[in-house]
């Protein structure tokens, strides 16, 4: 808690200052050195600063824009030293002095990844991507690549190779010059500030042990439970926020709450646990003897741990839990406070210093708090829907006395009346009860009311005319713009008749309270009511900085619009709060700025204001008078501070209106507060009883099942327990249904015997509509008896179906829209488009070229280029012809002009053979496709980016003629299957014909087009497409009804009224003539006779008839017959035919797809060029891109350049300046020593000599002997110009001793003495400056060095830029000149035997073929030749190599005989292997030797058997005499102890005497020489074993240098 100054008022506006200890939230940071004199500062806008703290002025700064600094220290060994850390980085700076001149030099630190390996990092300007083929152009940065050329480029990296780094949370020094860093992964760096070498130090994998641990108990007590749970929740966060160096290795802590000590051993350290505050630590701090290290938390507590034998921890402060939730006075209000946090500790404060009285854990989340005007009991709302009524009688043990249960939302106001009469709390949703405040009553639950919308605040007035408490609540409504007000009034009929107050439910009756409602157009943040007019509220508005005052007008029925009478500026930012005086004549306003204004009540001029809170905290949360109106409490919203303030000045009449307020109230509530107090004590001792009958079950309880607890189970547990309880207001919504049952049962069951009846008659009609067709069955819902449910289903039934169809109209409105762009881009944009064409008998499918339109643009750059082109060609011609002048041109005359156009045509003809000939430097086959190539120009001859744009241009175009020609071919072979389709068409009616005149019953092979060879059926839909049944609606479907009716009577009447083809079809079966193909259908008729007659008895004619049908059947079959086979060869025919004319296209269309072939291989060949020429412009753009960047980059290193050798300059002239200033000093210290004699001449020679001794004397300055032990870890280290004042200051000091009169010499003036010890103290100065101008000359040389060398290194750099330059350009001319050229070579004419082909092509030069191979004709002949003579000399050498062979073959046999020698001679002989080669039967003896050792095996365990059993024997006896030693030590004990008191007794006379006895010098002397005995005997001991290991280490140094004689 703060305790503010006092407050100054003298009626007109001042300002409260502001409360003293209150440290406001900036975004500076500070840190002071061990030397008191410096500090640095590191700004918000990321400016680092050093500063002279005595003399108050800036040394240095250095700006760093984009830094934020979250830690900045000093190196405790080296005041040039300081570390800045961020959440992102770590730097040092170092600090250079130059006399007055300071410099701040950056270092940055390299950080290992998060994962604490290192990353290699290289120069941002001259690290390559690597080794690269130089096919592909020279190795670049990736920068260059990436096309950055300014300071971006030293600093580029690609997404992949940005690895996340560790981030540093905490730093301190040691003293070595290192820094431990703490990150938030976890892990601890070792920095050495001078070679910012990063060491990531790896703890030991340790057993954790919990040993020497001090815990730190809260004073709220804690369950056991909470104890465990809140454990739990420490131990998972073992994050570090804080670290201080301690000799023993750096203390560390963090969110675990244990305070752990580092012992570093190398790379590794081990964790020593010192203590556990069981709570976030926020910083730990040393004391400057660094015995006591002082530990603060995130929430605030304060611990103390002194280092000793026992350490001890001491809780200096214990913090409460959470922000501040709410604060009232204790009652009466000027001795105590109370606050209470949002985890439910209630704190009691005294408000004369601010001390803690007393607290209270309730162990719950609480939203507000208010006091007893009438008692001393405190009323707390909880989020469970408690209200605790405490007890606050013993200001120092506050209680618990009652609970109450309202409801199961949560309490969010509490508001007392003035009188203390009544307890009005508001819930989160929107319920207000209210409650008897007096405790004589049991705080009885009076009844309730409800509002529509969240309460924002309460306030009361108590009416004493009418003994009336006049409630005002302020609602904030669904409307944001607006706000609403209730008011209603509680007489004393509710706290005598409660219950004919309410209903059954509880809920206060509206005439009873008279309840009012009025709006406000616009919203309020807060509103009280006026005390003494309880007509006028004053309001906070949110939208507009403003306060005003609202008049109540007279009760009215109807919602009336409250407008604001005065406006006043609230001089505040933000929403706010407002809060009255007790006595009604000041009003308080805060917000969210953190400002306190108390204005006057009646013209709401300010009074006085002072900065209470800071704005980053969120300003102020509540605000509270004293009931005397002299204090005031405020506390922050985010802060967690509680401020009182008093005021220091205030007038006599403010003062007295006070006084005397307070005094009226004191008088009017002292019996009341004294009766209601003594029933608080009642309550407190049944309280206590039932709480400590509560605890001893819950203890037990959790004592057995504490193994398996966990936090989840206890909520579970604890929210069951809340779910078994009952609130206040679902009992009397029990009970009114209790009631509501009783009454009336009766009717009930008649209506439920009603609701049976018509359910079964619904049940039979839902039966009878389920046989129904389906056509005439009712939908389930319309059964619904609940016909206002029923249309609200239809409505909302229609919304849905409104919204579908919407969303639906969307959603085909979007994809309509999409379809047209993508048919806008890929169909109607392309001029050719996308077509497949398959053959008759094949799967062979060829599919063409998709072609868009080119655009005016690409066809002017083609036009522009093709004229380009053509102006060359003719400037080329007109060159070839001035310079290709024949030498007999003069001799042979003119030509004729038909001599030159012979000479012209055949040029002609030559031309068009090399071009018929394969063009091998052309690198494609585009003429195939008769494609002009005479635009382009020559491969070789691309050297500048124009020639080489112009090049790609002409190739696209190439590359477009070569698709369109292959689209033309394309068309006219689908043009041709079109036409064989129709041709086999008309070729299928006549088959068909055949088919069915011979009643083959065979299919016709009908071809049609393909859906791939129409491309426009992809964007139409036929009807035969849509599965689904299309949706018509009933009048379209009536309308196509009728049309088929009409149309089938129209056509039935047409064939009634055509009389002719009725009668053609009846008589003449349709036709008018019989046609040869109708001859398979013609039959002979039969006579009837031979139908109804047998043959036997026919006459004559009918023999004869008969004869003559058998004859004309036969013909008819022949003729039959014979037309049948013509059908059938016709038939044949026609099908191979059609197969030939099918297969005729397939070839076709195979040689199509041979032509598609080569036209992709050909567009490919095309787009390779066009590929390499892309590339070689990408390459000349990086080029040109590094250049940029090396240019701007040498720019930068010449400005930096040019400032360093300005620094350099100005610092070699101060250096020079002060070596003047430094020689003159030196000179005058000679004059001074010179001109000794000189002054002191006229003395005799003795003296003379003597005083100058004594002028050459320095007092001895006392010098610490022996190693000093210091307590801090940085020793005894000083400042260094603190150092020098106080060596001069000793020396003076000691110099008054030796000016003392008597080491004057004897004989010598006083007066002479006195002028000599002047000038002697008038050296010993110029001495002191002298060795000062020395110190500050050497750091200004090294100053002066240090520039030196950064010059150096910036003139290196740039030299280093130019030689990267001049590569560059030399690159880049080379590959300006060497570029990439495409040949077209034929299969098989190059063979290989490997891959390993040759890709460095530097030093090769294209010439013409005809001359490689004259060349390789001479070489082939010379090298016949050559095969010949070395043919000749391989025979003579031959000889010679066969003879140096066998010499090399014996010498090598010579050295394995030698060395199998000398295995022989080395080769280990044991006694074993002669054994084995002496003995015949090994193997025999080997066996007897094993029999011989298993028989001796046999007799040592027999013997030992035999000694064991002694052994035991030998046991016993001994215990036997050991029990006899123990009782026989026993009695002896008992002597010695006697005869003990009497050797102390006589000690005890003869040390009384004084007398040294002879016996005891002899005892001693006896025993230090045993002393040195022993000691003697160790140290030959350790002497032995010092030689004995010298001996064997002699040994196998011996056996190492001669390893032949081991065995000899």
């Amino acid at each position: 808690m703060e305790i503010s100054q006092d407050v100054n008022c003298t009626g007109s506006p001042a300002s409260l200052v502001p409360p003293k200890g209150y440290v406001l939230n900036t975004n500076v940071f500070y840190t002071v050195a061990i030397w008191k004199f410096y500090f640095p500062e590191q700004s918000g806008l990321g400016e680092c600063r050093r500063a002279n703290w005595e003399k108050k002025i800036i040394l240095c700064s250095r700006l760093q824009p984009g830094v934020e600094v979250s830690q900045m220290t000093f190196n405790p060994m080296n005041w040039h030293q300081l570390c800045l850390s961020s959440a992102s980085a770590l730097t040092i700076w170092n600090i250079e002095r130059s006399d007055k001149n300071y410099l701040l030099n950056r270092k940055s630190v390299k950080l290992p990844a998060e994962d604490g390996t290192y990353i290699d990092e290289t120069d941002g300007m001259f690290s390559y991507t690597g080794p690269t083929d130089t096919v592909y152009g020279p190795a670049l940065l990736i920068s260059s690549i990436a096309g950055l050329v300014g300071i971006e480029a030293e600093t580029f990296k690609p997404k992949d190779d940005l690895h996340p780094l560790v981030h540093p949370t905490i730093h301190c020094w040691n003293s070595t010059n290192e820094v431990f860093v703490g990150c938030e992964e976890g892990h601890i760096l070792l920095i050495n500030a001078e070679s910012l070498l990063v060491t990531v130090l790896s703890r030991f994998a340790e057993v954790p042990q919990d040993e020497n641990i001090i815990t730190v108990t809260p004073s709220s007590m804690l369950t056991p439970e909470e104890k465990w749970r809140q454990r739990e929740i420490h131990s998972k966060d073992t994050s570090i926020n804080t670290m201080a160096f301690h000799r023993e290795g750096p203390f560390v802590s963090g969110n675990d709450g244990i305070v752990h000590s580092f012992i570093i051993e190398g790379i590794h350290y081990r964790v020593k646990d010192y203590c556990d505050v069981q709570e976030p630590v926020g910083n730990i701090i040393f004391s400057p003897d660094y015995k006591l290290l002082l530990v603060e938390t995130i929430k605030g507590s304060i611990y103390t741990y002194t280092f000793g034998e026992e350490p001890k921890v001491k809780t200096v402060l214990d913090a409460c839990g959470g922000n501040i939730q709410a604060i009232d006075f204790v009652t009466p209000g000027n001795k105590y406070c109370m606050s209470v946090t949002t985890l439910g500790e209630i704190c009691i404060w005294l408000l004369e210093n601010g001390s803690p009285v007393s607290k209270l854990n309730l162990r719950t989340e609480v939203n507000d708090m208010a006091c007893c005007p009438s008692s001393l009991s405190v009323a707390v709302g909880t989020s469970a829907g408690y209200i605790q009524f405490l007890d606050i009688t013993d200001i120092e043990l506050p209680q618990v006395v009652h609970n109450v249960f309202l409801t199961r939302s949560s309490i969010q106001n509490i508001h007392y009346d003035q009188k203390g009469q009544y307890l009005i709390t508001g819930t989160s949703d929107g319920y207000i009860f209210i409650l008897n405040a007096k405790p004589s009553k049991s705080f009885k639950v009076l009844g309730f009311t409800e509002v529509n919308g969240d309460i924002v605040q309460m306030s009361t007035v108590y009416i004493s005319e009418t003994n009336l408490v006049e409630v005002m609540v302020l609602v904030k409504t669904s409307q944001s713009e607006r706000s609403r007000l209730e008011i209603f009034f509680l007489n004393e009929a509710t706290l005598k008749d409660s219950d004919n107050c309410c209903d059954e439910k509880g809920r206060l009756k509206n005439d009873i309270i008279d309840r009012r409602h009025y709006d406000i157009n616009h919203p309020l943040t807060s509103a009280i009511l006026d005390l003494q007019n309880e007509y006028l509220i004053y309001g906070y508005c949110s939208h507009v900085p403003y306060i005003c005052t609202y008049g109540i007008p007279e009760k009215s029925s109807k919602v009336i619009v409250l407008k604001p009478e005065v406006k006043m500026q609230s001089r505040h930012f933000g929403t706010g709060i407002l809060c009255l005086s007790s006595h009604g004549k000041w009003l308080a306003s805060a917000a969210k700025d953190g400002i306190l204004i108390i204005r006057d009540i009646h013209n709401l001029e300010i009074v006085a204001q002072t900065q209470c809170h800071s704005y980053q905290g969120q300003g102020i949360q509540s605000l509270v008078f004293s009931l005397d109106g002299r204090s005031i409490l405020a506390n922050g919203r985010e802060d967690g501070v509680l401020v009182c303030l008093r005021w220091k000045k205030i007038t006599e009449s403010l003062a007295q209106e006070a006084a005397q307020h307070f005094q009226t109230f004191l008088d009017i509530l002292k019996s009341s507060i004294a009766k209601e107090n003594s029933a608080l004590v009642d309550l407190r001792a049944s309280q206590l009883s039932l709480d400590l009958a509560s605890r001893q079950s819950a203890f037990h309880k959790w004592k057995s099942s504490v193994d398996s607890f966990s936090q989840d189970e206890y909520s579970g547990i604890t929210d069951g327990a809340n779910e078994q309880e009952i609130s206040w207001l679902e009992k009397k919504n029990l009970e009114a249904v209790r009631k509501e049952v009783k009454e009336f049962g009766e009717k009930k069951r008649e209506l439920k015997k009603g609701i049976r009846n018509l359910v079964k008659t619904i049940e039979e009609m839902l039966e009878e509509n389920n046989l129904a067709p389906q056509i005439a069955q009712l939908e389930q819902k319309e059964f619904t008896l609940d016909v206002e449910e029923m249309k609200k289903l239809f409505v909302e039934n229609d919304k849905e179906i409104a919204k579908l169809r919407d969303e639906t109209e969307m959603e085909n409105l979007a994809k309509i829209y999409l379809w047209n762009i993508l048919k806008e881009e890929c169909w109607d944009s392309m001029i050719v488009k996308g077509q497949g064409l398959r053959s008759f008998h094949t799967h062979l499918e060829v599919q063409n070229f998709p072609m868009k339109e080119r655009t005016p643009e690409e066809l002017k750059e083609l036009e522009t280029v093709l004229q380009l082109r053509k102006l060359e060609a003719a400037a080329f011609q007109l060159r070839k012809r001035i310079l290709e002048v024949h030498p007999a041109v003069s001799s042979l005359g003119q030509k004729s002009y038909e001599e030159e156009e012979e000479e012209e045509e055949e040029e002609d003809e030559v031309a068009k053979r090399d071009s018929s000939s394969p063009n091998y430097l052309l690198g494609s086959l585009c003429t195939n496709f008769d494609i002009d190539v005479s635009t382009l120009k020559s491969q070789l001859e691309l050297h500048t980016r124009e020639e080489k744009i112009n090049q790609i241009i002409l190739l696209k175009d190439i590359i477009y003629n070569i698709k369109s020609t292959f689209n033309n071919e394309f068309f006219a072979t689908f043009q041709q299957k079109k036409l064989e389709i129709a041709r086999v068409r008309e070729k299928n009616i006549r088959i068909q014909e055949i088919i069915t005149d011979l009643e083959l019953g065979e299919e016709v092979w009908q071809p049609e087009i393909e859906d791939c060879e129409k491309p426009d059926l992809v964007l139409t839909v036929e009807d035969d497409e849509i599965k689904i049944e299309k949706y018509l609606p009933p009048w379209k479907r009536e309308k196509a009804a009728i049309a088929a009716a009409l149309e089938l009577e129209q056509r039935l009447l047409a064939e009634r009224n055509n009389s002719r083809r009725r009668a053609l079809m009846e008589m003449m079966n349709g036709v008018l003539e019989v046609k040869k193909e109708d001859i398979l259908k013609m039959v002979v008729p039969q006579p009837s006779f031979m139908i109804y007659k047998v043959g036997e008895v026919w006459n004559e004619e009918e023999r004869r008839q008969a004869k003559e049908y058998e004859k004309k059947v036969k013909e008819l079959n022949e003729e039959k017959d014979k037309y049948r086979k013509s059908l059938d060869a016709e038939l044949r025919k026609i099908q191979g035919f059609i197969q030939e004319m099918t297969q005729a296209f397939d070839e076709t269309l195979k040689r199509l797809f041979d032509r598609k072939v080569e036209a992709e291989m050909v567009i490919n060949q095309e787009e390779l060029k066009i590929t390499n020429l892309v590339f070689s412009l990408l390459l000349d753009e990086e080029l040109s891109t590094r250049e940029l960047g090396l240019n701007n980059f040498l720019e930068r290193k010449q400005l930096e350049k040019k400032n360093t050798s300005k620094e350099v300059f100005m610092a070699r002239d101060e250096v020079d300046a002060y070596r003047e200033s430094y020689d003159n000093l030196v000179a005058e210290d000679k004059v001074i020593e010179r001109g000794f004699k000189k002054e002191f001449a006229e003395l005799s020679i003795n003296h003379a000599e003597l005083l100058y001794k004594l002028f050459k004397r320095r007092p001895r300055m006392p010098r610490h002997r022996g190693h000093v032990e210091y307590t801090t870890p940085y020793g005894n280290h000083l400042g260094p110009g603190k150092i020098k004042r106080d060596n001069l200051a000793h020396i003076m000091k000691a110099m008054d001793d030796l000016d003392a009169p008597h080491h004057m010499p004897e004989g010598l003036d006083p007066g002479v003495w006195r002028y000599f010890c002047a000038a002697r103290r008038t050296k010993i100065e110029n001495e002191h400056r002298v060795k000062k101008k020395a110190t500050d000359l050497l750091e200004m040389q090294a100053f002066l060095r240090r520039r030196t060398e950064d010059d150096e290194k910036v003139q290196m750099e740039i030299e280093n830029i130019f030689q990267e330059l001049y590569v560059l350009q030399k690159d880049k001319s080379i590959y300006q000149v060497d570029i990439i050229v495409q040949f077209l070579l034929t299969q098989g004419q190059v063979e290989t035997e490997n891959f390993h082909f040759l890709l460095e092509f530097s030093d090769c030069v294209i010439v013409t073929r005809n001359l490689i191979e004259e060349l390789n004709n001479s070489i082939r002949a010379q090298g016949q030749r050559k095969v010949t003579n070395m043919i000749e000399n391989k025979k003579y050498h031959k000889g010679i190599f066969q003879i140096e062979w066998e010499h090399k073959k014996m010498e090598m046999e010579m050295e394995d005989l030698n060395q199998k020698a000398w295995d022989i001679q080395m080769f280990f002989f044991s006694k074993i292997h002669q054994t084995y080669l002496r003995e015949q039967n090994y193997d025999i003896m080997v066996g007897f030797q094993i029999s011989v050792m298993e028989n001796t095996l046999a007799a040592i365990d027999k013997s030992h058997k035999k000694d064991v059993d002694a052994q035991k024997q030998l046991f016993k006896k001994l215990i036997k005499i050991n029990n006899r030693q123990d009782l026989a030590n026993y009695a002896l004990s008992c002597t010695l102890h006697e005869e003990l008191v009497c050797v102390s007794e006589r000690k005890n006379i003869c040390q009384s005497i004084g007398v040294k006895l002879t016996c005891e010098k002899i005892s001693t002397e006896r025993y230090e020489a045993t002393l040195q005995q022993q000691k003697l005997i160790d140290i030959s001991k350790e002497q032995y074993e010092q030689i004995s290991i010298l001996q064997a280490e002699v040994e196998r140094l011996r056996m190492k240098t001669f390893p032949a004689l081991i065995h000899m």
